[in-house]
């Protein structure tokens, strides 16, 4: 009994490297371009070339206090056999194949990228799970959690020499166009939560096109325009390695990258690589919701909180101040700040209010004045309580005392309880009505503007930076009367027809057989938009 139970053990190791052989083999019958592709030009992803101690700072994570300094070990180089039956064991419905190319990033990341590895190992701890949740919601692959992995190095204010922001590399248009704010105090490419959304939609959105998801990654990195022009070259071939060559140089390497991180992020302790540990709590953390004017230098000078660890958690604000201004943003801060935050919200909105928040709503005094004559100002009001001084009232609303004595025509600082004090004024907009005409050369684009009581043409005319005899050609008028209530116009602008290009016929039928599978220069903006006509209709 034994020595047949010896017997079949050493046929079954015998046949061990068979099975493989016969895999490797049918492997090639099934798609022989994956074995056959030699590239020794290696491009490495952008961002994984950012020097590590810039990488530290940008990160904001503190490691210096780290117990362990992973020092685990060298690097253990394994045989092609052993990296293709790893690929091929990990639970994914991503083809992770495996050929030369993949080989070189595996190397790359498990030999000459090993300490950068090991600390986005330790960061991936708190981006994996939040990956995780959006990438579930859309019913995608977990996998491309590993996605920000190549494209930021897990760096939440990575920016690209192209201008790509953020943990996933949003371009500014493709986020806008996933309705990411940006302006110069917001970016909200930069927001791991908003980001990760953002990315979930767009990678979806990207499979509906391609059902493919080797193109779907490619596109996602030198944008759909390219990848079709690549299957239109390849003479509509749809699977990546057939294209591989028709792609855009830095984007051939893009998916043998994302393949080779799922590869070290999975097998990292098999090359002796640790992550490494960090003295910073990612985990008890919580939002607070803020419709505010705030300057992280008032919440971290009332709340005792280190300035830079309010910018770690909120990279999305660009200069350390939220917006406000009625419009909630999300403030992350451990958990504990956030109770404190809400309890002393007053404290911290009027904390040196007018030293960190200098941006003013109006200058020049008398012009207000001149506006309050003319109906154009709006005063906000305050009824005078007891134990009211003008300091702190003027404190409260972010002026001084001398200007609500000047609002109110006060001049001493003594109160009278129950008295309404104007404690602001807003300049109203001015009522315009914008009308285009066609001609012959464009269309002109007419600019109205209603006559209130108070009005002069004069005034008009500065407030729109022209003349009095300028407005008077446009309106046709004889005289400078004007009569309450009439629109005038006040500005108008030519703007040309588009020029039409015409091409001749062997350029167009050129243009046909290249781009004959791109619908339009902004494929994604045309499904989008396809997919709300739908959506639309099955309402």
């Amino acid at each position: 009994m034994r020595k047949n139970a010896f017997l079949v053990w050493v046929l079954f190791l015998i046949s061990i490297p068979v099975l493989i052989s016969q895999n490797q083999k049918k492997e090639k019958q099934t798609n022989p371009l994956k074995e056959t592709i030699q590239d020794s030009s290696i491009v490495v992803p952008e961002n994984l070339n950012e020097n590590l101690s810039k990488l530290l700072h940008n990160w904001q994570v503190d490691f210096s206090n780290s117990e362990n300094q992973c020092s685990k070990g060298v690097n253990v180089v394994f045989s092609d056999s052993v990296y293709m039956q790893r690929l091929y064991d990990l639970p994914t419905v991503m083809e992770l194949s495996y050929n030369s190319v993949v080989r070189s990033y595996i190397e790359m990341y498990t030999k000459k990228r090993r300490e950068l590895v090991s600390y986005m190992l330790s960061l991936g701890e708190y981006y994996y799970p939040m990956f995780e949740e959006a990438l579930d919601r859309y019913d995608l692959p977990l996998e491309l959690k590993y996605l920000p992995v190549i494209e930021s190095a897990l760096n939440p204010v990575a920016v690209s020499r192209m201008g790509a922001t953020g943990l996933w590399q949003f371009m500014l248009q493709t986020g806008k166009l996933y309705k990411l704010e940006v302006n110069s105090l917001v970016d909200e490419r930069r927001d791991p939560y908003k980001a990760t959304e953002a990315a979930a939609r767009y990678l979806n959105d990207l499979y509906q096109i391609y059902e493919d998801w080797n193109l779907v990654i490619a596109a996602y990195n030198c944008g759909p325009g390219n990848v079709n022009k690549a299957i239109a070259r390849s003479g509509g071939k749809r699977d990546y390695w057939d294209i591989y060559y028709k792609l855009p140089r830095e984007t051939r390497g893009y998916v043998p990258a994302f393949i080779a991180a799922n590869y070290v992020m999975n097998y990292y302790d098999e090359h002796r690589i640790c992550p490494q540990e960090s003295s910073n709590d990612f985990i008890a953390l919580d939002t607070v919701h803020v419709t505010d004017e705030v300057h992280f230098k008032q919440i971290s000078a009332v709340l005792d909180i280190p300035i830079d660890q309010i910018r770690r958690y909120n990279p999305q604000f660009k200069r350390d101040i939220i917006p406000g201004n009625h419009k909630s943003y999300a403030l992350v801060l451990p958990t504990q700040e956030v109770y404190a935050f809400i309890s002393n919200k007053d404290e911290i909105v009027n904390h040196n209010k007018s030293l960190y928040l200098t941006h003013r709503k109006q200058t020049l005094n008398s012009l207000n004045d001149g506006l309050a004559s003319n109906g154009n100002v709006l005063n906000t009001y305050y009824r005078v309580k007891k134990g009211d001084t003008l300091g702190a009232i003027a404190r409260r609303n972010g002026t001084t005392v001398s200007r609500l004595q000047q609002m109110n025509g006060m001049k001493s600082t003594k109160l009278s309880i129950g008295r309404r004090l104007i404690v602001r004024q807003t300049a109203q907009p001015i009522a315009v009505v914008e009308k285009n005409e066609t001609t012959a050369g464009g269309e002109i684009k007419k600019t109205y503007y209603r006559i209130r009581k108070g009005d002069t043409l004069g005034a008009i005319a500065r407030r729109n930076q022209t003349t009095v005899a300028q407005l008077q050609s446009m309106n046709g008028m004889r005289s400078t009367r004007l009569s309450i209530g009439k629109n005038i116009v006040v500005k108008q602008e030519v703007i040309p027809a588009p020029e039409i290009k015409v091409e001749t016929a062997d350029a167009e039928e050129k243009y046909k057989k290249v781009e004959a599978t791109i619908s339009s220069e902004n494929i994604i903006t045309e499904y989008l938009t396809k997919k709300a006509e739908k959506n639309r209709n099955i309402l």
